[in-house]
């Protein structure tokens, strides 16, 4: 019933439109429904046409209140004479009157009538001009309800996204409008639209897909300026849209364009690639030309934009910067390819020399602009795409990138620390709110990341890594590792970011590895890698078993293993708990890596990679090889080494190994592996060397060619 609340008449209202003020009146004091609905009537003839303001708007509600409403909408009678919606489209009118006050529109009452717009905008059949009514009254509430701060996440959280879909699908009556509030909420909440609509807006997408394929006028244009909004994350690529798609990129960008209709174009090939590399172009002759023609396009607005430096031109463009940027790493990746890439090898010739121009001018201006304008999102882009250059090519433009250094690990320094502070920040007010810790999300600040394949390449070069150590980039790596550490062992963090951190790891200790076998003296000068060494010591053990992070297990063990040669004088080392467990989980490491294998016919036993490592071993082969040998050094340095070994059972175990397996069955680069071990061993420790006597040492050693061990064994 109407709401007991007195109408405070509105004077210039009642004036201009006194049978309105009489109907106001009559809502006051109906006594029933029936007297009620009448004037409801024609309130609703008045809101529709317009002659309302928002004042009044606010009366009638006074008025009304929600209680009437709600039963008009529940109502499943239509009163004798009238269509079989009429009370439900009476509720909506007066709903969509209320909606236009933003404060009704975010109101309790209004938000709990979501499930109901959406039903009358995806099933409402329309066909008359009352449930035509009915479907613009609903998305007049979704649009105001979308306006309000809370708006769109209360719409996605009440499936008006599914709605809108099948609304637009079905291209009934409205569908325009349901494209257009599709829009906005993807604008306002895509992360969250594609968790919980994701088989409806592919549905969508489908449609735009096909739509945009078949356009020749300028629709096509105009739905390449919206169809990102519909791309989601990931795609697969089996996806129905992506061949309409290729198709009206084809088509627009093999013409002759305005800027005005390349640049939308680009941008949409910039977020196909984003979501499935470059699977959504078609193979063969065309789709290679097409690639070729697309990362070129993307090259040469690099080049014309960055190069004349017109700091508000650049401004201006950075959304399309940003799409060339994708476009171009993923150039990078095909170039790349061994296998199954677009381009023939003649093309990719000419695109690395095309790339290499563009990135050129990435160069420039990071040297001209960057130290002006390290706050700004595009510098970190620009950072970015030019560590995906430096991880697969670093031998060209190598002046100009040495020459870029110091900026580089500047900008990288500038934000790390910037990450520090904000996490910290973050960890204060967790700790303020009764929680003992926050989930640690990717930073997505993080320069370094992006830098570090590059800087591997570096290290391992004369000039760039004398630019480096002079910058202290080795202490802020080491830092950078100390810290991403601390993360990695939380069990905080999401499988996203464990895979992104693991990786930023391993990378680290390629990087510490070039150093330690190129500037040795600098691995004990500086005090990180003390602190560093620490942390390796007291993590290989808990990281041992771990299987799923066997590369990172092996990068942690061979680093470990090569600073202990440089590092041997360090108390850490002589003979510490920690020191003793990190050598006891190393041999583990380097021990568990070959086993005894019998043939199909159980003739012959055979040396192989064990079961537990073979998925790994193309990754950690050569930093098994590597620790062997840092093992092997360390024998002499560590007095007692050799009864750890010996201890662990490691060399009986090798000893039998050997004796068991075919000689011609191994390799002969694990043969000099594991003679290395044997010989330091026996010349370390009598106790080493009378086992190694005992299994048949000097019969193995010939057997297996081991001159070395042989002549070593000889002597004793």
């Amino acid at each position: 019933m109407a709401s007991n609340s007195g109408i405070v008449p509105d004077d210039g209202e009642s004036s201009k439109n006194p049978t309105l003020e009489r109907c106001l009146n009559v809502l006051r004091d109906a006594s029933n429904d029936s007297e009620q609905f009448a004037a409801l009537l024609l309130v609703t003839k008045a809101a529709k046409a317009g002659e309302i303001n928002s004042k009044t708007r606010r009366r009638i509600f006074d008025a009304v209140g929600f209680t009437f409403p709600n039963r008009l909408l529940t109502s499943k009678d239509a009163p004798e004479g009238c269509t079989q919606h009429t009370f439900q489209a009476l509720g909506l009118t007066l709903l969509a009157c209320f909606c236009t006050d933003p404060d009704l529109a975010r109101h309790p009452q209004v938000l709990n009538k979501i499930p109901v717009f959406n039903d009358v905008i995806s099933t409402c059949k329309p066909g008359d001009a009352s449930c035509n009514a009915m479907i613009d009254d609903a998305y007049q509430c979704l649009r105001a309800i979308m306006a309000t701060p809370k708006g769109p996440r209360e719409l996605v959280n009440r499936g008006t996204v599914p709605a809108l879909c099948r609304a637009y699908v079905k291209h009934g009556y409205g569908f325009d409008q349901a494209f257009k509030l599709l829009v906005g909420l993807l604008i306002a909440a895509e992360a969250k639209c594609w968790q919980r609509a994701t088989v409806d807006l592919m549905g969508v997408l489908n449609v735009l897909s096909l739509e945009f394929q078949k356009a020749e006028d300028m629709t096509k244009f105009q739905l390449c300026e919206v169809l990102p909004r519909f791309i989601p994350p990931l795609l697969s690529p089996n996806a129905e849209c992506l061949l309409p798609l290729y198709r009206g990129l084809a088509s627009i960008l093999t013409s002759k364009l305005s800027t005005s209709q390349r640049d939308p174009a680009l941008k949409l090939a910039a977020c196909l690639s984003q979501a499935c590399g470059s699977e959504w172009i078609q193979g063969g002759g065309a789709g290679s030309k097409f690639f070729a023609l697309l990362s070129n396009l993307a090259c040469v607005e690099v080049r014309l934009t960055l190069e004349e430096l017109d700091l508000a031109e650049v401004d201006k463009k950075q959304e399309l910067m940003a799409a060339c940027y994708v476009l171009m790493e993923t150039a990078i990746v095909e170039c790349t390819k061994e296998k199954g890439s677009l381009l023939l090898e003649t093309q990719k010739v000419q695109l690395v020399g095309i790339l290499e121009e563009a990135f050129g001018a990435v160069i420039h201006y990071l040297r001209q602009v960057g130290r002006k304008k390290l706050d700004d999102p595009f510098i970190f882009a620009s950072v970015r795409i030019l560590g995906a250059w430096l991880a697969e090519e670093t031998s060209s433009l190598k002046q100009e990138i040495c020459d870029l250094l110091p900026f580089l690990i500047y900008y990288a320094k500038m934000r790390f620390e910037e990450e520090k502070r904000v996490r910290s920040s973050l960890q204060q007010e967790a700790e303020q709110a009764g929680q003992s810790s926050i989930q640690p999300p990717v930073w997505q600040g993080d320069a370094i990341r992006f830098l570090l394949p590059g800087l591997s390449h570096l290290t391992a070069e004369d000039r760039p890594r004398g630019i480096l150590i002079s910058e202290g980039a080795p202490v802020l790596l080491c830092q950078y590792f100390l810290y991403r550490w601390e993360i990695f062992v939380s069990n905080t963090d999401t499988l996203t970011t464990s895979t992104t951190v693991e990786t930023s790891l391993q990378t680290c200790c390629e990087i510490f590895l070039n150093l330690v076998v190129t500037a040795p003296d600098l691995i004990s000068r500086e005090d990180c890698f003390a602190t560093l060494m620490d942390t390796l010591l007291k993590s290989l053990p808990s990281l041992l078993p771990q299987r799923e992070h066997l590369g990172l297990t092996a990068n942690v063990a061979t680093l470990g293993l090569m600073m202990s040669k440089r590092l041997f004088a360090y108390p850490g080392l002589q003979g510490t708990p920690e020191s003793e467990g990190f050598f006891d989980a190393a041999i583990r490491f380097l021990a568990e890596a070959h086993v005894a294998q019998t043939d199909l016919d159980g003739e012959k036993v055979t040396m192989s990679v064990s079961p537990t490592y073979k998925a790994a071993w193309p990754a950690i082969r050569e930093l098994w090889f590597l620790g062997m040998q840092a093992f092997a050094s360390c024998v002499p340095l560590f007095l007692w080494l050799p009864q750890d070994v010996l201890r662990s059972g490691w060399l009986q175990e090798l000893l039998a190994l050997l004796g068991r397996v075919a000689p011609s069955s191994v390799d002969l680069e694990v043969v000099r592996a594991f003679q290395g071990i044997l010989v330091e061993l026996a010349r370390a420790s009598q106790p080493c060397l009378e086992m190694i006597q005992q299994h048949r040492g000097l019969e193995m050693a010939s057997l297996y060619g081991m001159a070395a061990l042989e002549q070593c064994l000889s002597e004793q």
